[in-house]
């Protein structure tokens, strides 16, 4: 029971974080570039590998809260497949491509970096 309330409440928190994000980095329509969905997936790559290794002796209920809480609230996969698809749609090829690229291969690498940001600390 404690691991769904720790997903729960992390949950809330990260989608709050993920719409102030989303306030502070306004789109000006659906067709202009979204970067405040590709600064919270990044940041959540990066966060994430940080966490993966930090963690790893931790209490579950904890990487509950933080990795699928927290994390899982506050990146936007599914609002990054959405914009790909306007810009697609908006027939901007050359910057949905960018979209797609820089989200994700600098996802992946920010997962790395991450991960070795946090061996370094221990």
């Amino acid at each position: 029971m404690i691991n769904w309330l720790m997903v729960g409440l992390g949950g809330a928190i990260g989608a709050m974080t993920r719409y102030g994000l989303s306030l502070a980095l306004p789109r000006v329509d659906a067709n202009s570039f979204p970067s405040s969905t590709l600064i919270a997936n990044l940041v959540g790559c990066l966060l994430i590998g940080v966490l993966w290794n930090s963690l790893s002796k931790s209490p579950h209920w904890l990487s509950q809260f933080l990795i699928i809480g927290i994390l899982g609230g506050f990146t936007t996969f599914s609002s990054f497949g959405l914009e790909s698809v306007q810009l697609f749609k908006a027939g901007k090829l050359g910057l949905a491509g960018l979209y797609v690229g820089i989200s994700t291969l600098g996802g992946i690498l920010c997962v790395f970096l991450g991960y070795g940001l946090s061996k370094g600390l221990n």
